[in-house]
């Protein structure tokens, strides 16, 4: 039996259902492997995950990360870059017999063989665009292929079509300067790049009358200027009972130095707060390695390292709380297959999406595997096997409560595969 087929057997064993909307009917449908068809399906339990949406912008080269090891296509593809199987120098560090972690990547091995992390290869948007543009677009809109006036993200729609889950001050946070494309026109959500410094500064003795000073001259004006600035105050109260800057790692965490690992940290000390927000997003950006790749000892695999440790450092951090989060990393495209002359790897298509969580049917590879061959790539890329929203709107429907698929991502009928339970 070959991984291919092995793969596609166990996403069929442990693919618990497949959902089916009708365009025309009030709610929303679903098709249960061994579950008959009911009017209006409701996610399965009341508890609902902190979404953590880490984004890596400028193309992630899966390959690299988790190695595709067992198809000899990768090293005529890559013959100077691939990271190399397991037992040689340098080597892979074997995961299921075919995948292998990257020697810069090997923190994730730790929430790998604990169950709860998951390697979704062949992953991507089904948009053709290798524009980085175009593709974080469509893909954060959640309209690939269909490129129609959308002036909201999916992430958005998932807030907008569930309600709060605690009191809806602060429901969605990204720490930046301003809202990725996904959250755009999300209820109750902010961009904060320093949760520690979002406050009024000055005098603390003063705080309190400055505050209410402010509220009112904004308040007078009424209106939605005035809805705005209370909920800021609101969100500002909420924060400010958090001590971010000194907060301390738990179970023995140590986050990688820097903006990325200071941010990591922050969700950490979000969640311990359980303050009602349910999704938080962090961008990790620089992979758009055309030239110099270095997966061993250069710029991708200084990014390896940082998600990597960062991801680890999370996991360990929570401990328990892991049962309470769904972390999902994710990029617009991977690379090319093959290597360029300048030891870098171009725009590519299919991709790979990571999941962590206490709730994620992890330690495995996700497949099917496309293959490497020249009859297996498309127009050169990695093929996409599972569309990114499958993985999405199955998180959204079995971790975040929220069954309105067709509201998150319209004209798209999601498939299950068992990513989450």
């Amino acid at each position: 039996m070959t991984h291919n087929d092995q793969t596609h057997i166990e996403g069929q064993t442990r693919r618990e259902f497949l959902v089916k909307t009708g365009l025309a009917a009030a709610a929303t449908s679903v098709v249960a492997a061994g579950l008959p068809r009911t009017a209006s399906a409701q996610p399965p339990g009341a508890q609902r995950d902190v979404l953590v949406l880490l984004y890596m912008r400028g193309g992630m080269d899966g390959v690299s990360i988790c190695v595709p090891y067992g198809d000899p296509e990768l090293y005529l593809r890559r013959p100077t870059l691939a990271i190399r199987p397991p037992g040689q120098t340098n080597g892979a560090t074997n995961l299921d017999g075919f995948f292998g972690l990257s020697p810069a990547a090997l923190p994730l091995m730790a929430p790998y063989q604990a169950g709860q992390l998951l390697f979704v290869h062949g992953c991507g948007s089904t948009d053709p665009s290798r524009s980085h543009f175009d593709a974080q677009k469509f893909m954060e809109q959640g309209n690939p292929n269909q490129h129609g006036p959308v002036s909201t993200g999916w992430a958005a729609r998932h807030l907008m079509s569930s309600p709060p889950a605690g009191s809806g001050v602060l429901r969605g946070v990204a720490l930046d300067y301003m809202l990725p494309r996904s959250l755009a026109g999300a209820p109750a959500t902010l961009p904060i790049a320093e949760l520690a410094g979002f406050k009024l500064t000055g005098p603390i003795q003063s705080m309190r009358s400055r505050s209410r000073t402010l509220g009112a001259m904004y308040h007078a004006h009424g209106g939605e200027l005035a809805a705005i600035t209370g909920k800021t105050f609101q969100a500002m109260n909420l924060l400010g009972s958090i001590d971010f800057g000194n907060y301390t790692p738990q179970n023995g965490a140590v986050y990688p130095a820097g903006e990325w690992g200071g941010r990591l940290a922050n969700v950490a000390a979000l969640v311990r707060a359980d303050i009602g927000v349910e999704l938080i997003e962090v961008d990790m950006h620089g992979w758009d390695l055309h030239s110099n790749l270095g997966p061993l000892q250069g710029s991708l695999a200084f990014l390896m390292d940082q998600l990597s440790r960062g991801l680890n450092a999370l996991w360990t951090d929570l401990g328990a709380l892991n049962n309470r989060v769904t972390v999902m990393v994710m990029s617009e495209f991977g690379r090319r297959a093959d290597e360029n002359g300048n030891l870098g790897v171009d725009h590519g298509h299919g991709g790979m999406m990571i999941l962590m969580g206490g709730n994620v049917v992890g330690g495995r590879v996700l497949g099917p595997w496309p293959g490497m061959g020249l009859p297996q790539l498309d127009n050169g890329d990695l093929a996409i096997t599972v569309d990114y929203r499958d993985i999405v709107a199955e998180v959204a429907y079995r971790r975040l409560g929220n069954p309105n698929f067709l509201t998150i991502f319209p004209n798209h009928t999601p498939t299950f595969h068992g990513a989450v339970v």
